[in-house]
């Protein structure tokens, strides 16, 4: 057990270059106390004292503006920074060495019974305000945008961008601009639908103007 306090600290360091000494760490780093909470109510909610552990996790959300829930599972040296607003589903799954900002979401789609949280890979940085939404895996080393809505699978190594969330880098090698590893953007169609039209009538536009003498007949 202290080898996984020291380790959570250590995470701190680690990722923060605002830590200036253990002290301030354990006593005024609302991610540290939110994290050690929710290990007590995990360990509560896996012996089936699921009121006592949500009771648990209820009060380190009104201390810390952090909300995990006590059925969750999260790995070594999770580093939460500034994590206001920060939300952990049930069923979801953390690896080690991840890192979430604030207004993070690990949240469903619905009220579908079951696995229905993300898994997190290791070594994963989800930027301020990203939504990862539904049952799925964000593979390691993947990064993800602040702001960004992720409704489907992440490759490793991956980053991810927008609404609804994009790929564009995997494996350090930039994707196409038009390959968004198969998630729709119909915004996105509609605009380069609207922009071909605009071409095609500019074009139809200095045609007419060849054939009067510059002069377009409307």
């Amino acid at each position: 057990m202290f080898r996984t306090l020291r380790s959570d600290i250590q995470a701190v360091f680690d990722n923060d270059p605002a830590a200036r000494s253990r002290f301030e760490v354990i006593f005024t780093y609302s991610g540290i106390h939110a994290i050690w909470l929710h290990r007590i109510a995990h360990w509560f909610f896996v012996r089936k004292y699921f009121t006592l552990a949500r009771i648990l996790s209820q009060f380190g959300r009104f201390m810390t503006g952090i909300e995990i829930h006590p059925g969750a599972r999260i790995g070594r040296r999770l580093f939460i920074d500034h994590g206001m607003g920060v939300v952990i589903g049930e069923t979801c799954e953390i690896g080690d060495d991840v890192v979430l900002y604030q207004g993070v979401t690990l949240g469903g789609t619905g009220k579908e019974r079951g696995k229905r949280h993300p898994t997190i890979g290791n070594n994963v940085v989800i930027s301020s305000g990203a939504k990862v939404l539904g049952s799925f895996r964000v593979g390691d080393n993947s990064r993800i945008g602040a702001n960004s809505v992720v409704l489907q699978e992440v490759p490793p190594n991956s980053t991810v961008v927008g609404i609804p969330g994009k790929i564009v880098k995997r494996d350090g090698v930039r994707v196409d601009r038009l390959n968004h590893g198969d998630l729709s953007d119909p915004v996105v169609d509609l605009c380069r639908n609207l922009q071909q039209q605009i071409e095609e009538l500019k074009t139809a536009l200095e045609e007419e103007k060849k054939k009067n003498g510059g002069i377009v007949k409307l």
